[in-house]
């Protein structure tokens, strides 16, 4: 069975850095492609970034790229999410993420994934 634990959410100023981490077990990174996603309130979950299975592609979208890196650490299973320059508009829940197979992440961040966390909180305040 597939289980993440995330951490790492909370409250930040504008112009802030948060790292989120997001610790996985019942499967191998091999396998599977990694993400993460954000979802504002009242507005549908996004793609903001991922890692292909084989590591040869990574994508974010465009709104937190140079701001957002994303980072899979093999010696304890766990997936990064290291976020600066934070605005206001970064607000939102975010999840971690799996999609299974390597062509997820092959030319752009995957609409949806296999299996998910439960999401942590990020607030930007101004």
């Amino acid at each position: 069975q597939l289980q993440f634990v995330e951490s790492g959410g909370g409250l930040v100023q504008t112009g802030g850095s948060l790292r989120l981490s997001c610790t996985a077990s019942g499967f191998s990174f091999t396998h599977y492609v990694i993400g993460w996603f954000r979802q504002a309130p009242g507005k549908e979950r996004e793609g903001l970034s991922c890692i292909s299975a084989n590591d040869q592609s990574t994508n974010y979208l465009d709104s937190v790229k140079d701001r957002f890196t994303i980072r899979k650490d093999y010696s304890t299973h766990t997936m990064y999410l290291e976020m600066s320059s934070l605005r206001p508009e970064d607000s939102g829940v975010y999840y971690c993420g799996v999609l299974y197979g390597d062509l997820g992440c092959r030319f752009r961040v995957p609409d949806t994934m296999d299996h998910w966390g439960k999401g942590i909180q990020v607030t930007v305040s101004t």
